[in-house]
């Protein structure tokens, strides 16, 4: 078997197999095969497609590239949640520990932020002293006695797709539906949950701007999942402006806090409670949604799910106190606020440029390499639909650096849109796919 005869088939509209798929893969995770055969590769993917078949085939060959995490270990159906990322998305903060007080082990591996997208371990770190390092044992072991617990994704999981994706970042390719589902789906398959929930994001401050390439993306991890052996569903949900109102990593810790106290943001709580929903109901704990919410919003109201949380960050070396203290979290030195230029209603925040606000002020990486600050972000004072007088706070902004605010300041007045009537009001929640 030759890379240049898989090249060529696939340059001309032909059907890879199983085995050529596996070729690739495999040659080019041992580096046998070389990168500018498989930049041609994947750009005659980018142009010719796959077919289904195929692309479950590159799916299962990047899973298998590496280790798979075996959690059979772990008592009951392990439900991972998945989400394609977006700005102030904190969803894991609260939805883990509300679905552990429900009884559904909660065994997650997650990652670090990149650009505009924050990252679940970054947040978590907000808590003094808490640690995704755990060993196998220790996760597993976690799990069992609390029911919750996150890691740090390892190197050895789907290392093919770590590979392929930089790859495809530098080389014009990422935006293709089948190599972007089996990037994803890789992952969750060889991270060894029993079923898994998707939560798909559309919106200016999504990957996927529009809801038609949502629900295409939504549609093929599904097809994925099935076609693997896992049950999947995914919720497709809305990104056009920030989720909840603070964005920056110690201010989303405490707006998820906030939440499992029972007031937090209303979109917020609407996406916990339908992936809630999902994931108890894959997990064999609920028969139906109506079911399912009345014991995600029971476990918030008798105080569980923030019991759980306070569980959680104390076994994996950070304090209980700091889930019912938020004050201990880290705090700016400097809150501002962001005042209207003019009278009207918010009619579209630019959720991407809100994200790169809390960039400027040092809350993100631009590269993997950077230091980022927990205490700095934004707290919305004003949504999209809310009416705003000129001179009145569109936003408080956290920051610990003038300079840097300075230009977080400019760039959020620039990406929020005052009109003379309210925008059109959208559903959040625009697709279930099961």
């Amino acid at each position: 078997m030759r890379m240049y005869d898989i090249i060529m088939k696939k340059r001309n509209g032909g059907e890879l197999t199983r085995e050529e798929i596996r070729f690739f893969i495999e040659g080019y995770t041992g580096g046998e095969i070389p990168d500018y055969q498989v930049s041609a590769l994947m750009m005659a993917i980018y142009f010719q497609k796959m077919t289904e078949a195929e692309t479950l085939a590159l799916t299962m060959a990047m899973a298998d590239s590496g280790d798979r995490l075996d959690l059979t270990g772990i008592h009951g159906i392990k439900v991972d949640k998945h989400s394609t990322g977006g700005v102030g998305d904190k969803t894991s903060l609260a939805l883990a520990p509300m679905v552990a007080a429900c009884g559904i082990p909660v065994a997650k591996m997650s990652g670090r932020g990149l650009g505009h997208t924050g990252g679940t371990i970054d947040k978590l770190e907000s808590f003094p002293g808490f640690t995704t390092s755990l060993t196998t044992q220790q996760f597993i072991e976690n799990v069992n006695r609390i029911g919750i617990a996150i890691m740090g994704q390892t190197a050895d999981l789907a290392p093919a797709d770590k590979k392929l994706y930089a790859l495809r970042d530098v080389t014009a390719t990422v935006d293709n539906m089948s190599l972007i589902a089996s990037s994803i789906m890789s992952k969750k398959l060889a991270a060894g949950a029993d079923a898994i929930v998707l939560d798909v994001k559309t919106g200016s401050g999504a990957f996927m701007k529009e809801e038609s390439d949502a629900r295409a993306l939504a549609e093929e991890m599904v097809g994925i999942g099935k076609n693997a052996g896992r049950k999947t569903i995914a919720v497709i949900s809305d990104m056009d402006q920030p989720l909840g109102y603070a964005v920056g990593n110690a201010l989303e810790v405490k707006e998820a806090i906030e939440t499992l106290m029972g007031r937090g943001p209303a979109d917020f709580l609407e996406l916990c409670l339908s992936l809630g929903s999902q994931m108890l109901i894959a997990g064999g704990k609920a028969r139906g949604e109506s079911e399912a919410r009345q014991m995600l919003e029971a476990v918030i109201a008798d105080g569980s799910a923030l019991e759980k949380l306070a569980e959680f960050a104390e076994a994996q070396g950070s304090c209980r106190e700091a889930v019912y203290r938020p004050e201990l979290l880290p705090k700016a030195q400097i809150i501002r606020p962001v005042l209207s230029q003019a009278s009207g209603y918010v009619d579209h925040i630019v959720c991407d440029e809100v994200g790169i606000c809390s960039l400027l002020l040092g809350g993100g990486r631009e590269t993997k390499e950077s230091e980022i600050d927990l205490s700095v972000g934004l707290v919305l004072c004003k949504k999209a639909g809310d009416y705003v007088r000129e001179g009145e706070a569109l936003a408080m902004l956290h920051a610990n650096d003038e300079g840097r605010a300075d230009a977080a300041e400019k760039r959020y007045l620039a990406a929020c849109r005052i009109s003379d009537a309210p925008p059109r009001k959208n559903p959040f929640i625009k697709a279930v796919i099961a």
